[in-house]
């Protein structure tokens, strides 16, 4: 699956550290997402979406 959380992340010139703390997970976890080595939890994509003020389906796409 990918995602633009790099994107939108760097967009406001926010740090992966920054992001994480904001949305409280680790900065492995915000890595983790933004390579596609995870795809987050409902709640924790939520949460993302609310933080960048945009819908989850704009966030994440499914590979094709």
């Amino acid at each position: 699956m990918r995602n633009d959380i790099r994107v939108l992340r760097e967009r406001r010139a926010l740090s992966q550290g920054e992001l994480a703390k904001s949305v409280g997970v680790s900065r492995q976890t915000i890595n983790s997402i933004e390579t596609g080595k995870y795809v987050p939890s409902l709640p924790l994509a939520l949460q993302l979406a609310s933080f960048f003020g945009t819908a989850v389906e704009e966030m994440f796409h499914a590979d094709d």
